[in-house]
Protein backbone atom coordinates (compact mmCIF):
# COMPACT_ATOMS: atom_id res chain seq x y z
CA UNK A 1 0.00 0.00 0.00
CA UNK A 2 1.33 3.41 -1.01
CA UNK A 3 1.20 5.68 2.62
CA UNK A 4 2.11 9.05 0.74
CA UNK A 5 -1.64 9.57 0.73
CA UNK A 6 -1.68 9.61 4.49
CA UNK A 7 -0.07 12.70 6.31
CA UNK A 8 2.91 11.36 8.61
CA UNK A 9 3.28 11.59 12.13
CA UNK A 10 6.37 12.91 13.43
CA UNK A 11 7.93 12.27 16.36
CA UNK A 12 10.62 14.14 18.25
CA UNK A 13 13.49 12.90 20.27
CA UNK A 14 14.23 13.92 24.34
CA UNK A 15 18.33 13.78 24.77
CA UNK A 16 19.08 12.54 28.23
CA UNK A 17 21.96 11.23 27.08
CA UNK A 18 23.38 14.55 26.07
CA UNK A 19 23.39 17.21 23.77
CA UNK A 20 25.19 20.13 21.90
CA UNK A 21 26.58 21.62 18.83
CA UNK A 22 29.51 18.82 18.33
CA UNK A 23 29.68 14.69 18.80
CA UNK A 24 32.24 13.72 20.62
CA UNK A 25 33.86 17.13 22.66
CA UNK A 26 32.67 18.84 25.17
CA UNK A 27 33.28 21.74 23.90
CA UNK A 28 29.66 23.53 22.74
CA UNK A 29 27.80 21.02 24.90
CA UNK A 30 24.97 21.39 26.73
CA UNK A 31 23.44 20.72 30.80
CA UNK A 32 20.46 18.25 30.21
CA UNK A 33 18.58 18.95 32.80
CA UNK A 34 15.12 18.83 33.76
CA UNK A 35 14.45 22.64 32.91
CA UNK A 36 15.98 22.08 29.52
CA UNK A 37 14.12 18.98 28.80
CA UNK A 38 10.88 20.85 29.61
CA UNK A 39 11.78 23.04 27.19
CA UNK A 40 12.00 20.74 24.30
CA UNK A 41 8.39 18.84 25.66
CA UNK A 42 6.50 22.13 25.38
CA UNK A 43 8.22 23.11 21.96
CA UNK A 44 7.68 19.58 20.69
CA UNK A 45 3.82 20.11 21.99
CA UNK A 46 3.19 23.24 20.61
CA UNK A 47 4.89 23.04 16.95
CA UNK A 48 2.39 19.70 16.61
CA UNK A 49 4.78 16.81 16.90
CA UNK A 50 2.74 13.37 17.52
CA UNK A 51 5.12 12.47 20.84
CA UNK A 52 9.24 12.25 22.28
CA UNK A 53 11.15 9.11 21.87
CA UNK A 54 12.41 8.99 25.63
CA UNK A 55 15.72 6.54 25.39
CA UNK A 56 16.53 3.96 27.76
CA UNK A 57 19.87 2.69 29.24
CA UNK A 58 22.41 3.14 31.58
CA UNK A 59 23.69 6.26 29.59
CA UNK A 60 20.26 7.98 30.13
CA UNK A 61 17.73 9.26 32.70
CA UNK A 62 15.46 6.85 33.53
CA UNK A 63 12.65 7.28 30.83
CA UNK A 64 9.39 6.69 32.72
CA UNK A 65 10.48 9.64 35.71
CA UNK A 66 11.32 11.65 32.82
CA UNK A 67 7.85 11.62 31.58
CA UNK A 68 6.06 11.30 34.83
CA UNK A 69 7.88 15.06 35.41
CA UNK A 70 6.42 16.03 31.80
CA UNK A 71 3.27 14.61 31.41
CA UNK A 72 1.44 17.47 33.44
CA UNK A 73 3.11 20.05 31.45
CA UNK A 74 2.02 19.12 28.28
CA UNK A 75 -1.33 18.72 26.47
CA UNK A 76 -1.54 16.41 23.42
CA UNK A 77 2.02 15.42 23.07
CA UNK A 78 2.85 11.21 23.76
CA UNK A 79 5.84 10.15 25.47
CA UNK A 80 7.06 7.04 23.83
CA UNK A 81 8.86 5.06 27.25
CA UNK A 82 10.71 1.47 27.42
CA UNK A 83 9.76 -1.37 28.78
CA UNK A 84 12.66 -3.72 29.59
CA UNK A 85 12.04 -7.55 29.23
CA UNK A 86 14.36 -9.66 31.49
CA UNK A 87 15.05 -6.00 33.65
CA UNK A 88 11.34 -5.69 34.31
CA UNK A 89 8.86 -8.03 35.94
CA UNK A 90 6.08 -8.09 32.95
CA UNK A 91 3.61 -7.83 36.07
CA UNK A 92 5.33 -5.07 37.38
CA UNK A 93 6.14 -3.20 33.86
CA UNK A 94 1.90 -2.97 33.52
CA UNK A 95 1.22 -1.44 36.59
CA UNK A 96 3.72 1.37 35.91
CA UNK A 97 2.15 1.37 32.36
CA UNK A 98 -1.22 1.32 33.54
CA UNK A 99 -0.35 3.99 35.85
CA UNK A 100 1.53 6.31 33.50
CA UNK A 101 -1.51 5.85 30.82
CA UNK A 102 -4.03 6.87 33.70
CA UNK A 103 -2.39 9.68 34.89
CA UNK A 104 -1.01 11.15 31.17
CA UNK A 105 -4.76 10.98 30.15
CA UNK A 106 -3.78 7.82 27.55
CA UNK A 107 -0.56 9.86 26.50
CA UNK A 108 1.39 7.00 26.65
CA UNK A 109 3.41 4.51 24.00
CA UNK A 110 5.19 1.95 24.82
CA UNK A 111 8.89 1.19 23.25
CA UNK A 112 9.77 -3.04 23.99
CA UNK A 113 13.70 -2.48 23.87
CA UNK A 114 15.20 -6.22 24.38
CA UNK A 115 18.78 -4.81 24.70
CA UNK A 116 21.86 -5.22 22.41
CA UNK A 117 25.09 -5.01 24.52
CA UNK A 118 25.91 -7.64 26.82
CA UNK A 119 28.28 -5.86 29.04
CA UNK A 120 25.47 -3.13 29.77
CA UNK A 121 22.98 -6.19 29.94
CA UNK A 122 25.62 -7.91 32.70
CA UNK A 123 25.69 -4.68 34.52
CA UNK A 124 21.88 -5.15 34.75
CA UNK A 125 22.09 -8.52 36.02
CA UNK A 126 21.68 -10.26 32.66
CA UNK A 127 23.49 -13.25 31.54
CA UNK A 128 21.21 -14.15 28.90
CA UNK A 129 22.62 -14.79 25.47
CA UNK A 130 20.86 -13.40 22.12
CA UNK A 131 18.38 -16.03 21.24
CA UNK A 132 16.90 -16.31 25.20
CA UNK A 133 16.45 -12.58 25.25
CA UNK A 134 14.13 -12.73 22.41
CA UNK A 135 12.55 -15.71 23.93
CA UNK A 136 12.48 -13.14 27.48
CA UNK A 137 10.75 -10.79 25.12
CA UNK A 138 8.42 -13.44 23.43
CA UNK A 139 7.12 -14.65 26.95
CA UNK A 140 7.03 -11.31 28.70
CA UNK A 141 5.13 -9.51 25.75
CA UNK A 142 2.38 -12.71 25.79
CA UNK A 143 2.22 -11.93 29.90
CA UNK A 144 2.14 -8.24 29.77
CA UNK A 145 -0.43 -7.92 26.97
CA UNK A 146 -2.89 -10.12 29.06
CA UNK A 147 -2.15 -8.12 31.95
CA UNK A 148 -3.29 -4.94 30.12
CA UNK A 149 -6.16 -6.70 28.39
CA UNK A 150 -7.92 -7.32 31.89
CA UNK A 151 -6.96 -10.95 31.86
CA UNK A 152 -6.44 -12.90 35.39
CA UNK A 153 -2.80 -14.43 34.27
CA UNK A 154 -0.77 -17.55 34.88
CA UNK A 155 2.10 -19.26 32.53
CA UNK A 156 4.92 -21.03 32.46
CA UNK A 157 7.53 -20.47 30.13
CA UNK A 158 11.06 -21.06 29.40
CA UNK A 159 12.07 -18.24 30.95
CA UNK A 160 9.10 -16.42 32.60
CA UNK A 161 6.35 -17.77 35.12
CA UNK A 162 3.67 -16.27 36.78
CA UNK A 163 0.31 -17.25 39.25
CA UNK A 164 -2.82 -15.56 39.26
CA UNK A 165 -1.49 -12.23 37.95
CA UNK A 166 -3.38 -9.01 37.59
CA UNK A 167 -3.25 -5.59 37.02
CA UNK A 168 -6.35 -4.13 39.64
CA UNK A 169 -6.26 -0.76 38.11
CA UNK A 170 -6.78 -0.62 34.16
CA UNK A 171 -5.23 1.57 31.62
CA UNK A 172 -6.73 4.91 29.99
CA UNK A 173 -6.57 3.04 26.90
CA UNK A 174 -8.19 0.09 26.42
CA UNK A 175 -5.96 -2.85 26.50
CA UNK A 176 -3.24 -0.90 26.79
CA UNK A 177 -1.02 1.96 24.81
CA UNK A 178 0.35 0.54 21.47
CA UNK A 179 3.35 -1.33 21.76
CA UNK A 180 6.41 -0.23 19.51
CA UNK A 181 9.50 -2.25 18.50
CA UNK A 182 12.26 -2.26 16.82
CA UNK A 183 14.94 -5.44 15.63
CA UNK A 184 16.89 -6.58 12.62
CA UNK A 185 17.08 -10.55 13.53
CA UNK A 186 15.37 -13.22 12.77
CA UNK A 187 14.02 -13.61 16.43
CA UNK A 188 13.33 -10.00 16.31
CA UNK A 189 11.21 -9.83 13.51
CA UNK A 190 9.00 -12.78 14.76
CA UNK A 191 8.51 -10.98 17.80
CA UNK A 192 7.48 -7.72 15.64
CA UNK A 193 4.84 -9.98 14.00
CA UNK A 194 3.59 -11.58 16.63
CA UNK A 195 3.20 -9.20 19.06
CA UNK A 196 3.70 -5.35 18.17
CA UNK A 197 1.75 -2.64 16.90
CA UNK A 198 4.48 -0.54 15.02
CA UNK A 199 7.82 -1.91 13.54
CA UNK A 200 10.81 0.98 13.65
CA UNK A 201 13.55 0.70 11.95
CA UNK A 202 17.02 2.64 12.18
CA UNK A 203 17.62 4.86 9.10
CA UNK A 204 18.55 2.91 5.96
CA UNK A 205 18.97 3.45 2.32
CA UNK A 206 15.02 3.18 1.11
CA UNK A 207 16.05 -0.70 -0.42
CA UNK A 208 17.11 -2.18 2.81
CA UNK A 209 14.21 -0.60 4.51
CA UNK A 210 12.15 -2.24 2.15
CA UNK A 211 13.42 -5.11 2.90
CA UNK A 212 12.98 -5.33 6.06
CA UNK A 213 9.61 -3.90 5.98
CA UNK A 214 8.62 -6.35 3.35
CA UNK A 215 9.85 -9.30 5.97
CA UNK A 216 8.12 -8.35 8.97
CA UNK A 217 4.64 -7.99 6.23
CA UNK A 218 4.96 -11.32 5.54
CA UNK A 219 5.65 -13.12 8.74
CA UNK A 220 2.78 -10.74 10.03
CA UNK A 221 0.39 -11.83 7.60
CA UNK A 222 0.84 -15.37 8.11
CA UNK A 223 -0.57 -14.56 11.06
CA UNK A 224 -3.45 -12.57 9.84
CA UNK A 225 -1.87 -9.58 11.00
CA UNK A 226 -1.12 -6.30 10.33
CA UNK A 227 1.77 -4.10 11.56
CA UNK A 228 2.52 -0.32 11.15
CA UNK A 229 6.02 1.12 10.27
CA UNK A 230 8.47 3.38 11.50
CA UNK A 231 11.77 4.97 11.16
CA UNK A 232 14.04 6.38 13.58
CA UNK A 233 16.77 9.26 11.73
CA UNK A 234 18.36 12.36 12.85
CA UNK A 235 17.15 15.48 10.53
CA UNK A 236 19.63 18.07 9.06
CA UNK A 237 17.58 20.59 7.40
CA UNK A 238 18.54 24.21 6.44
CA UNK A 239 17.55 27.03 3.82
CA UNK A 240 19.64 25.90 1.17
CA UNK A 241 21.62 22.26 0.51
CA UNK A 242 24.97 23.68 1.01
CA UNK A 243 24.30 24.96 4.55
CA UNK A 244 22.66 21.26 5.67
CA UNK A 245 25.94 19.75 4.36
CA UNK A 246 27.94 22.45 6.28
CA UNK A 247 25.86 22.04 9.27
CA UNK A 248 26.83 18.15 9.22
CA UNK A 249 30.30 18.56 8.43
CA UNK A 250 30.35 21.02 11.96
CA UNK A 251 28.59 18.49 13.95
CA UNK A 252 31.52 16.30 13.66
CA UNK A 253 34.24 18.79 13.11
CA UNK A 254 35.74 17.91 16.38
CA UNK A 255 35.97 14.41 16.03
CA UNK A 256 39.36 12.87 15.77
CA UNK A 257 40.10 9.40 14.52
CA UNK A 258 40.86 7.90 18.22
CA UNK A 259 37.42 8.63 19.34
CA UNK A 260 35.79 7.50 16.44
CA UNK A 261 37.98 4.17 16.72
CA UNK A 262 37.27 3.63 20.80
CA UNK A 263 33.22 4.02 19.68
CA UNK A 264 33.18 1.20 16.92
CA UNK A 265 35.12 -0.81 19.62
CA UNK A 266 32.50 -0.50 21.92
CA UNK A 267 29.99 -0.61 18.99
CA UNK A 268 31.79 -4.46 17.98
CA UNK A 269 31.26 -5.89 21.04
CA UNK A 270 27.94 -5.96 21.24
CA UNK A 271 25.25 -8.65 19.65
CA UNK A 272 22.86 -6.26 18.22
CA UNK A 273 22.34 -7.57 14.43
CA UNK A 274 20.54 -3.28 13.43
CA UNK A 275 24.12 -1.66 15.26
CA UNK A 276 25.88 -4.30 12.73
CA UNK A 277 23.74 -3.08 10.28
CA UNK A 278 24.40 0.61 10.70
CA UNK A 279 28.43 0.01 11.01
CA UNK A 280 28.04 -1.54 7.79
CA UNK A 281 26.94 1.87 6.59
CA UNK A 282 30.30 3.55 7.28
CA UNK A 283 32.60 1.18 8.52
CA UNK A 284 34.38 3.42 10.79
CA UNK A 285 35.59 5.74 8.37
CA UNK A 286 34.63 9.42 7.93
CA UNK A 287 34.98 8.53 3.96
CA UNK A 288 31.73 8.31 1.75
CA UNK A 289 29.37 9.07 4.14
CA UNK A 290 26.31 9.97 1.63
CA UNK A 291 25.17 6.22 1.96
CA UNK A 292 22.38 7.36 -0.42
CA UNK A 293 21.00 10.66 -1.73
CA UNK A 294 20.58 12.95 1.59
CA UNK A 295 21.49 10.16 4.17
CA UNK A 296 24.29 10.64 5.99
CA UNK A 297 26.06 8.22 8.12
CA UNK A 298 28.20 10.60 9.98
CA UNK A 299 26.59 10.90 13.24
CA UNK A 300 26.88 6.70 13.82
CA UNK A 301 30.63 7.35 13.88
CA UNK A 302 30.11 7.89 17.93
CA UNK A 303 26.61 7.34 18.57
CA UNK A 304 25.04 3.80 19.08
CA UNK A 305 21.62 3.26 17.57
CA UNK A 306 20.01 5.19 15.32
CA UNK A 307 23.10 6.78 13.16
CA UNK A 308 21.83 8.06 10.48
CA UNK A 309 20.53 11.51 9.21
CA UNK A 310 18.52 13.31 6.41
CA UNK A 311 20.55 16.66 5.44
CA UNK A 312 19.61 18.91 2.94
CA UNK A 313 17.07 21.37 2.41
CA UNK A 314 13.43 21.54 3.01
CA UNK A 315 11.94 20.39 0.17
CA UNK A 316 14.91 17.48 -0.20
CA UNK A 317 14.60 16.10 2.95
CA UNK A 318 10.83 16.29 2.86
CA UNK A 319 10.94 13.92 -0.57
CA UNK A 320 13.31 11.29 0.90
CA UNK A 321 10.35 11.17 3.26
CA UNK A 322 8.10 10.57 1.08
CA UNK A 323 10.49 8.02 -0.32
CA UNK A 324 10.08 6.34 2.67
CA UNK A 325 6.60 6.76 3.14
CA UNK A 326 6.04 5.08 -0.42
CA UNK A 327 7.17 1.88 1.51
CA UNK A 328 5.06 1.77 4.16
CA UNK A 329 6.80 4.09 7.12
CA UNK A 330 4.00 6.35 8.76
CA UNK A 331 5.82 7.60 11.93
CA UNK A 332 8.99 8.93 11.92
CA UNK A 333 10.90 9.93 14.99
CA UNK A 334 13.31 12.15 14.51
CA UNK A 335 16.33 14.24 16.49
CA UNK A 336 19.13 16.79 15.59
CA UNK A 337 21.93 18.64 17.18
CA UNK A 338 20.85 20.63 19.53
CA UNK A 339 17.43 19.52 19.99
CA UNK A 340 15.46 22.27 21.38
CA UNK A 341 16.81 24.29 17.82
CA UNK A 342 16.20 21.52 15.41
CA UNK A 343 13.13 20.81 16.71
CA UNK A 344 11.96 24.32 15.74
CA UNK A 345 13.90 23.96 12.29
CA UNK A 346 12.52 20.71 11.22
CA UNK A 347 8.80 21.82 12.07
CA UNK A 348 9.24 25.54 10.30
CA UNK A 349 10.71 24.22 7.39
CA UNK A 350 9.36 20.74 6.47
CA UNK A 351 6.51 19.92 8.64
CA UNK A 352 4.44 22.70 6.51
CA UNK A 353 5.33 20.65 3.25
CA UNK A 354 3.06 17.61 4.80
CA UNK A 355 0.48 20.35 6.30
CA UNK A 356 -2.86 21.07 4.31
CA UNK A 357 -3.20 23.97 7.39
CA UNK A 358 0.00 25.24 7.53
CA UNK A 359 0.36 27.11 10.66
CA UNK A 360 -3.07 26.11 12.66
CA UNK A 361 -0.65 24.21 15.52
CA UNK A 362 0.00 27.43 16.80
CA UNK A 363 -1.29 30.69 18.22
CA UNK A 364 -0.64 34.15 17.71
CA UNK A 365 1.44 36.06 14.71
CA UNK A 366 3.81 34.69 12.08
CA UNK A 367 6.65 37.24 11.43
CA UNK A 368 6.98 40.72 12.98
CA UNK A 369 4.37 43.44 11.56
CA UNK A 370 5.94 45.65 9.53
CA UNK A 371 5.60 49.47 10.43
CA UNK A 372 3.39 48.64 13.39
CA UNK A 373 0.92 48.39 10.93
CA UNK A 374 1.21 45.98 8.03
CA UNK A 375 1.08 41.76 8.07
CA UNK A 376 4.46 40.52 6.16
CA UNK A 377 3.99 38.96 3.47
CA UNK A 378 4.32 35.15 2.15
CA UNK A 379 6.77 33.69 0.75
CA UNK A 380 6.91 30.25 -0.70
CA UNK A 381 9.02 27.68 0.51
CA UNK A 382 11.50 27.27 -2.47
Amino acid sequence: MNETTRSPEFFWFLPTHGDGHYLGTQQGGRTVDLPYLQQIALAADNLGYTGVLIPTGKSCEDSWLVASALAPLTRQLKFLVAVRPGLQPPSLAARMTSTLDRISNGRLLINVVTGGDPEENKGDGIYLNHEQRYQVTREFLTIYRRLLAGEKVSYQGEQLRVDNAELLFPSHQKNGPPIYFGGSSDPAVDVAATHVDAYLTWGEPPQRVAEKIAKVRERAAQQGRDVEFGIRLHVIVRDTAEQAWQAAEQLIAHLDDETIARAQTIFSRMDSTGQARMRELHGGSRDNLEISPNLWAGIGLVRGGAGTALVGDAEQVAERIREYQALGISKFILSGYPHLEEAWSFAERVMPLFSKDEGSTRLGPRGETIGNTELPRQVSAS
